[in-house]
């Protein structure tokens, strides 16, 4: 197999390396991670084929989105210039809001509390809710109905202020996050550095439903709208629950609660990842929360039993799904702090979009049906 280096594949293809890994994080192509520090390979054969389309653009992609944000590579992700590992062990869900937001950690936020009148009906709403609703299926519903009682919500030059006021009412509307996910008190450091990992991580799918929504110069309301219809499914924002129910199998034998899937032919909820090659960046930080601890230690066990395995190896959702655990958090409480979480990046992406031209989005569909 012909293979290209990271600047031989951009240059060929006549984009930047960000974009580069772009393409990577939306399946157009892949990358095979170097040994012993050695940079990232691409098939060069892969390559040719998208050059060959990109006269009339990459299958399924409208256009190439540049972006400042982020960046997930090599098996790191970076915000903005800083390494986000190091964010989550030292900084809080507000820094990092500015740092995505207003591009600075130390820039102060804009005044956006939402009013509290308008908290305390939400919450009404959110209470009478039929069925058994999720946290998440409250957040959206308190998304929706938050929205018309803010008059600024248009003025789109202003969505920091709108989207904060936005983020800050989600959680407000609850009673604070913590207490919609678990009944034993509150620990350190555990939610600010979920939040933090999660705020943002490139063009995930939940993030380009935002960031369609905001090129057509939705509010920041209707894009967190948007970005939490795209991650309320079982291969991405809701994965954390699925790692759940299997971490809880193996805490009762490991074994076989790996033995039963692979014998089924199952994938194991909570192991590999799409971008990455060898490890998630984000999982490490999330178990040091809990380290110590049963949970923690069964995440080692368990890589340990699928290791040698290709693209075995323990992702965020089940370090997510650990911390859950340790904490006596309800099964669904993972959907809930992803979706506060993400509300930052789609906010900065909604942000960064309305400065570009809007609906620049249009998906060419090639027509398959019966003609008359």
């Amino acid at each position: 197999m012909r293979t290209l280096t990271t600047r031989e594949a951009a240059a060929r293809l006549g984009v930047k390396p960000e974009t580069l890994y772009a393409y990577v994080s939306r399946g157009l192509l892949t990358s095979t991670r170097g040994v012993g520090g050695r940079p990232s390979t691409f098939d060069a054969d892969e390559v040719d084929a998208l050059v060959a389309g990109r006269g009339r653009r990459p299958a399924g992609v409208a256009e190439t989105i540049t972006t400042r944000l982020t960046l997930v590579e090599a098996d790191d992700v970076v915000v903005r210039g800083h390494r986000l590992v190091d964010l989550a062990r030292t900084e809080t869900p507000d820094r990092v809001a500015a740092l995505l937001w207003l591009g600075d950690l130390d820039a102060p936020l804009p005044e956006a509390d939402p009013d509290e009148a308008v908290v305390a009906t939400v919450r009404g709403l959110v209470a009478g809710m039929p069925g058994d609703p999720r946290p998440v299926d409250r957040l959206r519903l308190a998304v929706a109905a938050l929205a018309p009682s803010d008059p600024w919500r248009f003025d789109l030059a202003a969505a920091a202020t709108t989207g904060l006021r936005c983020w800050r009412g989600m959680t407000a509307v609850l009673g604070g996050l913590w207490p919609a996910l678990s009944d034993r008190p509150e620990p350190p450091d555990v939610l600010r550095t979920a939040l933090v990992l999660l705020a943002d991580h490139g063009l995930a799918a939940s993030t380009l439903a935002a960031r369609v929504a905001a090129s057509t110069r939705a509010h920041p309301y209707a894009v967190v709208s948007a970005g939490l219809g795209g991650l309320d499914g079982p291969v991405h924002g809701t994965a954390s629950t699925a790692a759940y129910r299997f971490l809880g199998e193996a805490l009762d034998d490991p074994v076989r609660a790996v033995a039963d899937r692979l014998r089924a032919g199952e994938r194991l909820p909570g192991f590999g990842h799409t971008i990455y090659r060898g490890r998630d960046p984000r999982t490490d930080v999330l178990l040091g929360t809990i380290a110590g601890t049963r949970e923690a230690a069964l995440v080692g066990e368990l890589a340990t039993q699928v290791a040698g395995r290709a693209g075995m190896f323990p992702n965020v959702d089940l370090g997510l799904a650990a911390v859950m655990h340790a904490h006596g958090m309800r099964p669904d409480a993972g959907e809930a702090i992803f979706a506060v979480a993400r509300t930052v990046g789609w906010v900065a992406h909604a942000i960064e979009q309305y400065a570009e031209p809007g609906l620049r989005f249009r998906v060419t569909g090639t027509y398959v049906g019966e003609r008359p």
